[in-house]
C-alpha cells in the first residue's frame, strides 16, 4: 500500500518550499516521486507548436520530488504526519495518522 498517493493533501518537510502545503498530482512510484500543486516550481523554455496550440516561451511548472520530501497532512493533527496501514475487520487495509491513530482515507 503506498504512503502518498495523487489527491493527497501533503506538507513538504524540506528544500526551498519547506512548511508548503499542496495536493499531489502525480506520483511516479518506480522513480520514487511526486509532483505536488505549487511546489518545487522550475522555469521551463518551450517552442511554439501552433499545430498543438502551444505558444512559445518561458513557462513555470511543478517538477517531481523525492516522496521522502513530503508527509501526508492529517486535518485531526493539522500538521504533517507519519503514516501507518492498518487492516479492519473486513479485511480492507486503510492508512491512519501515528499521531492521532485518525484514518488518512477518505
Amino acid at each position: 500500500m503506498e504512503r502518498v498517493k495523487k489527491g493527497d493533501d501533503v506538507v513538504v518537510r524540506s528544500g526551498k518550499d519547506a512548511g508548503k502545503r499542496g495536493t499531489v498530482q502525480r506520483v511516479l512510484p518506480r522513480d520514487n516521486r511526486v509532483v505536488v500543486a505549487n511546489a518545487n516550481m522550475v522555469k521551463r523554455h518551450v517552442r511554439p507548436n501552433p499545430q498543438a496550440g502551444v505558444a512559445g516561451g518561458i513557462q513555470e511548472r511543478e517538477a517531481p520530488m523525492d516522496l521522502s520530501k513530503v508527509n501526508p497532512y492529517c486535518r485531526t493533527c493539522d500538521r504533517g504526519v507519519r503514516v501507518g496501514i492498518k487492516t479492519l475487520e473486513d479485511r480492507r487495509k486503510v492508512r491512519i495518522c501515528r499521531t492521532c491513530g485518525e484514518s488518512l482515507d477518505s
